[in-house]
């Protein structure tokens, strides 16, 4: 374990987290907010940290697997260490450990919050925590090695252990270069949605705010009503359509800045994607449909929640606690799914569930013809049995994870949909549950224990498990392999 090398990139983010609190700081002063000088506090004391171990760089700068997911795993605690200083030392959030929540909510995209009034909050403090989500979105190594050379010979290692997925491709050759066509694209789209809201009558710190929310799939808003409050047909259509595009795949979008079409059109993970979406769509419209108006409204609202749900958003134009039960639980069965690989989106993976489908096709087919060899494609591809196998891995790891979050939450004695859910919309990255931590609740009156069990399944869910719990085994921090 190369501890120096680990400190230095720690110490290197840190130095960047500086910098972006300067941003909010400015939206403060814009505002002319007194919150603002509780950015510059935290700014400071991450240059000093900068200064003091990320300026050279160790001799010994080799870094392999177990170090990158070290390295990412522990740098997202520190950045919602510190991030989270701002709202406890305005007063925004007086308890630590539900600024903390609220700030790991914010960076590892889930949206959940124990704010009972979020329109009281500054300004600035609306910037900061929508902002977060925007950054955590592609991730914040990937975000690091953006705007600096953090580490071009390891790059690699960080960024594996980084974006979710049970493959990880390249688009180019070279991991930085990868890197910034990612957030290249992720930044445009972000730019296109804030014009269309803006044309569409949001204001533009609204349309920033909720435009970073849809980019990083993590649904904090400015308001109590979330994208509801506009009651706009016209905004709720752009952000449903924007939450499902940063749902898919980035590296179609690549192929198609290439004009490269065969790739995308027969990619099986979007066709399930989108089929999902489309038959979820259509059997909640007409569940729904004695709720609403007519027809349409139904298909709007329907529309909405399914989008917001399996991207893992969050945002909320409609209280779906109030649906048949069958929307109901068709909206937990998306939670888990979540969106594609490679995408802002959290939950287990589309591919994932793909995987498991042709897995237990391919043991059915070998039951019955047992000499008979059955390989298990995905686009054309044969995969191979480690992914295979690690994707089975995942999902036992997945299940005791909730398990035990289940059994921990439960002694605050909510109902199991609240309970359930609750770990449910933590660990899949996904903000609101059911019951309630519904689109009308809130995570504020859990016992400090679940909250921190909330952070925990918030970041294993985000990092993809492994590199999250590979920080809390002996066997990481050993000097030799």
């Amino acid at each position: 374990m190369n501890t120096k090398m680990i400190r230095y990139i720690l110490a290197k983010m840190l130095g960047v987290e500086a910098a972006l609190l300067l941003l909010p700081a400015f939206v403060g002063v814009l505002y002319k907010e007194s919150s603002a000088i509780c950015f510059l506090i935290p700014s400071v004391i991450l240059l000093v940290i900068y200064m003091a171990g990320g300026r050279k760089k160790p001799e010994n700068a080799t870094i392999y697997g177990k170090e990158g997911m070290v390295v990412v795993a522990s740098a997202w605690i520190l950045w919602s260490l510190f991030g989270a200083l701002p709202f406890q030392l305005s007063g925004s959030i007086p308890n630590y450990i539900d600024a903390f929540f609220e700030t790991v909510s914010g960076f590892t995209t889930t949206g959940s919050s124990i704010l009972r009034d979020v329109e009281v909050l500054p300004q600035c403090m609306h910037f900061w925590r929508s902002f977060t989500h925007w950054v955590g979105g592609m991730g914040v190594l990937v975000f690091v090695m953006v705007l600096t050379s953090l580490d071009k010979k390891n790059s690699m290692y960080l960024i594996r252990a980084e974006v979710p997925g049970p493959e990880k491709d390249k688009l180019v050759p070279k991991t930085m270069s990868t890197a910034r066509i990612l957030y290249g694209m992720y930044f445009g789209l972000t730019v296109i949605e804030v014009i269309l809201l803006v044309l569409g009558g949001m204001n533009l710190f609204d349309s920033l705010i909720h435009s970073f929310g849809t980019a990083g799939t993590g649904g904090f808003s400015n308001y109590a009503d979330s994208v509801g409050h506009f009651n706009s047909a016209y905004i709720d259509g752009v952000i449903t359509i924007f939450m499902i595009l940063f749902g898919v795949n980035f590296n179609l979008y690549f192929f198609l800045l290439l004009k490269d079409w065969k790739p995308v059109w027969k990619n099986e993970e979007l066709r399930a994607y989108l089929g999902i979406i489309v038959a979820a769509i259509i059997i909640i419209t007409v569940n729904t449909v004695g709720q609403y108006a007519n027809l349409l409204e139904s298909f709007r609202y329907a529309a909405f929640q399914v989008g917001t749900i399996i991207t893992t958003t969050g945002y909320a134009t409609t209280d779906y606690n109030v649906w048949p039960m069958l929307s109901q639980c068709i909206l937990i069965v998306l939670m888990i799914i979540g969106a594609c690989a490679s995408s802002t989106g959290g939950g287990v993976k589309v591919s994932r569930f793909m995987i498991v489908v042709k897995s237990i096709k391919r043991e059915i087919k070998q039951m019955v013809h047992p000499k008979s060899v059955n390989l298990i494609r995905i686009n054309g591809k044969k995969l191979g049995t480690d992914t295979v196998r690690n994707v089975f891995v995942y999902l036992m790891a997945y299940a005791g994870i909730a398990g035990v979050s289940v059994l921990i939450v439960s002694i605050n004695n909510y109902d199991f949909a609240t309970t359930f859910s609750s770990v449910i919309a933590t660990l899949n990255n996904i903000g609101p549950g059911i019951g309630a931590v519904g689109p009308k609740g809130n995570f504020a009156d859990f016992s400090p224990l679940s909250k921190l069990v909330f952070c925990f399944d918030m970041l294993a869910g985000r990092l993809e498990i492994f590199p999250f719990l590979m920080l809390f085994t002996a066997t990481s921090w050993r000097k030799k392999f």
